[in-house]
């Protein structure tokens, strides 16, 4: 005969890691290259200039740069006002022309 009453197997006793999905770099927040931007299941945001999807739809940054929300698209604003961007994307960084 036993002398210790057996142990029951459970059903519960498994968690997952969590995830820590959402925005990493908020608008005005400068984004070197490769930093991620956000983290997110599907593409609810999507990628604009300088900004790249990885496979499981992280967006990160191409460029050196602000980071910028249009709407539901995030993009860089480059620092460097040599750098060419597109016509719509309004530099904060550009010199003033008098």
């Amino acid at each position: 005969m036993a002398h210790k009453k057996g142990q029951g197997s459970t059903k519960n006793g498994r968690d997952s890691n969590p995830q820590y999905r959402g925005v990493k770099l908020y608008a005005g927040e400068v984004a070197q290259p490769g930093s991620i931007v956000i983290r997110q299941v599907g593409t609810p945001i999507k990628p604009g200039f300088l900004i790249k999807r990885g496979k499981d739809d992280t967006l990160y940054s191409l460029g050196h740069g602000k980071v910028v929300f249009m709407g539901s698209t995030v993009h860089i604003d480059p620092l460097d006002p040599k750098t060419p961007r597109p016509f719509w994307l309004k530099s904060s960084n550009a010199p003033s022309k008098k």
